[in-house]
């Protein structure tokens, strides 16, 4: 994907680097604080999307998912895992500014590790089962998208977790349903989240539906996976008896979902005496 900006090579939003005061008040919030959604993002997807207007852009996507239930899931979408970005405060101006035994533990392992992530949030995607998807109306279904293709083909994937592990959670997926906006467009290179959001198509095995050869082999080679072997392992993973084609609708009526921003005469009336 095309880097947003760069510092030491890494994607990150315009702005100066962090200071130490920054780091310090960031790690002893985090020691004060619950932070109980983000910990119960118990899963890590790593797959392929495609824009529902311009199938041409294609990005791997990172699914961090909370399931709320058996029938749905939640999913903050990132840009990449990686988190490998050296800090850009020196040491030993971090050690001068930490003036007390306190300040120092709440800062160290943040900053003498010298790492930071620089995984942009890039959208949102909710997943639900069929039966819930059966439950919505005809032009919602039009926004959603089928997971039964990534899986089978070896597409979407559990970094670093054995498949032996997850295949009754993938045996579940290939049943289910998502509808997922990218709010930020880092592979045109935005620098910050840009416009309206865009509505994301999953994969499919027609036409434009197929992902770059390239971006695959990419993918895999970071995780030293396959996804041809993947594919071959995972034939006998049961096929959906029926797959809605108000799903992928772009399969069947070639016309893709785009939003553009209007304005509109406000309300003028408060909403309490």
């Amino acid at each position: 994907m095309a880097a947003a900006a760069e510092q030491g090579g890494e994607k990150i939003p315009p702005g100066k680097p962090m200071s130490v005061e920054q780091h310090m008040l960031d790690k002893g919030a985090q020691m004060l604080q619950s932070l109980k959604p983000v910990k119960h993002m118990n899963q890590h997807i790593c797959t392929f999307a495609l824009y529902s207007h311009d199938m041409t852009r294609q990005v791997e996507t990172h699914h961090f998912a909370t399931r709320l239930n058996q029938d749905f899931l939640q999913c903050a979408v990132y840009d990449s895992d990686d988190s490998t970005a050296a800090s850009s405060v020196p040491l030993d101006l971090f050690v001068a500014n930490c003036l007390t035994a306190l300040q120092f533990l709440l800062a160290a392992a943040s900053m003498i590790s010298g790492i930071i992530s620089f995984a942009t949030l890039a959208g949102v995607e909710y997943i639900v089962s069929d039966k819930i998807f059966e439950s919505l109306p005809p032009d919602e279904q039009k926004l959603w998208h089928s997971h039964a293709y990534e899986i089978k083909s070896g597409l979407l994937v559990n970094p670093r977790v054995p498949e032996m592990v997850v295949r009754p959670e993938l045996e579940n997926l290939a049943k289910t349903y998502g509808k997922f906006w990218c709010t930020w467009q880092t592979d045109r290179g935005d620098k910050l989240p840009m416009g309206p959001p865009v509505l994301m198509m999953s994969p499919q095995p027609v036409n434009l539906g197929m992902v770059n050869p390239d971006l695959i082999v990419k993918r895999d080679d970071k995780y030293n996976i396959s996804s041809e072997a993947l594919k071959n392992a995972r034939i006998e993973i049961p096929e959906p008896e029926w797959i809605n084609p108000q799903a992928d609708y772009w399969k069947q009526h070639g016309v893709g979902f785009f939003i553009d921003v209007e304005t509109k005469e406000m309300k003028k009336t408060v909403p309490f005496p």
